[in-house]
């Protein structure tokens, strides 16, 4: 019997498959598969843990000049971004960390620190809180930050958004979880809700400016068009929410949560007022360190892989869980940046260059289940390509 051995690391890359390690050592399940000429791959558990739309102002002349003002404030204060005020308190919030500020250190182990993108009363601060209630947050100037935090040790996961019901998916963060060798452990979703703030005493309709993030400003958009405001785009929900409240702008409200408010002593003028009421994020719980999966519970697996080229590759990949009753939720495709272009020889045109693509698909399945391990390992017959991302449980709240 001709059998040929190969290692499957969940949450790393395989390197004969063409990624490989980019120096981190990390422990993690272990899936050996054995290829048997006659009775096909067989996956076994062998291992364990180490340790448990940019919205631009719209060009009004009566308006530059308190637009051209207002720039000036959102490039001060992302450019110093070291004032961050509480509601009747003087001392600042956390600064948030960059790429710079990052230094190798344990934390205490007093509590579960969660670093997310964003100023205190973001809303990935507010998944980060109904994941680990008590938890505490560090804010981080980049979603990358957030990434490089559990790296070294400053925090012990980080809570980011992956998707949202109106504003689709969000790939930065797709392809920050290939280049990083995190590992999601579980999954938050966050029904939102966006607020309409400003300062104390001022009405609804003195505002002439709205601040916000892109895609709260986007999913709040016929609230905004009905009252006629120009709309600037700052980096944060949250940071839009402590400029106005530093600065004192008494004709700019912002599209923020309802925390931001209570944090930065603002105002709510009106709740709900995103377009689809039941617009719902969706975040990933990232570690150091894989989960144990369990056959029991509900538990979603994400991987991403790539294929070569040819017609009907792409439904032979997806068939491999169809067959096994393995329903798919989430199905992405992103270009390759190392080689976004791949040519191909066709006897008709001659040479051509299409694009080479990743695959990331979301299952409802643990690896912990032969038919997982299976259809893995089928996958990985065919694929040029393959890393299990997670195996987590599946948040059935809101």
């Amino acid at each position: 019997m001709a059998l040929k051995g190969v290692l499957l690391k969940v949450g790393c890359a395989v390197p004969h498959l063409g990624y490989g390690d980019l120096g981190f050592n990390h422990s993690g399940f272990v899936f050996y598969g054995v290829r048997d000429k006659e009775k096909g791959r067989k996956w076994d558990c062998c291992g364990g843990f180490s340790c448990l739309s940019p919205i631009r102002a719209a060009e009004d002349e009566s308006s530059s000049n308190s637009a051209a003002e207002l720039q000036r404030l959102v490039d001060q204060t992302e450019g110093n971004g070291s004032r961050k005020m509480q509601k009747g308190s003087s001392s600042s919030l956390p600064r948030p960390l960059s790429i710079t500020g990052l230094s190798s250190s344990p934390n205490d182990g007093t509590k579960v620190r969660i670093s997310f993108k964003g100023l205190p009363g973001a809303y990935s601060e507010d998944a980060a809180l109904k994941a680990y209630p008590d938890c505490e947050t560090v804010p981080c100037d980049e979603f990358e930050d957030a990434f490089k935090a559990v790296e070294l040790w400053l925090a012990d996961k980080a809570v980011l958004p992956i998707e949202n019901t109106l504003g689709g998916s969000i790939h930065r963060n797709y392809d920050l979880l290939l280049r990083h060798r995190l590992h999601i452990v579980g999954e938050v979703q966050l029904a939102v809700n966006l607020c309409l703030l400003a300062l104390p005493g001022v009405r609804t309709e003195r505002l002439k400016l709205v601040l916000s993030h892109s895609q709260a400003l986007a999913q709040s958009d016929i609230f905004l068009s009905k009252l006629g405001v120009v709309r600037q785009n700052v980096d944060d929900t949250a940071g839009a929410a402590q400029l106005v409240a530093s600065s004192g702008l008494r004709d700019a409200g912002v599209v923020a949560s309802a925390r931001a408010a209570e944090i930065y002593g603002l105002n709510i003028l009106a709740e709900g007022i995103q377009d689809d009421s039941a617009s719902i994020t969706r975040y990933l719980v990232l570690a150091r360190d894989p989960i144990i999966p369990r056959a029991n519970k509900p538990f979603k697996t994400s991987i991403v892989f790539t294929l070569v080229e040819g017609p009907g590759v792409l439904f032979k990949a997806l068939a491999v869980f169809a067959l096994r009753g393995i329903n798919l939720t989430k199905i992405e495709s992103r270009p390759q940046r190392m080689r976004p272009l791949r040519v191909v020889d066709d006897s008709n045109t001659g040479t051509a260059k299409h694009f080479d693509y990743l695959f990331y698909i979301d299952f409802e399945a643990s690896m912990a289940e032969p038919r997982a391990q299976n259809a893995l390992g089928q996958l990985q017959e065919f694929a040029t390509f393959l890393r299990v991302l997670g195996c987590y449980l599946m948040d059935t709240t809101l």
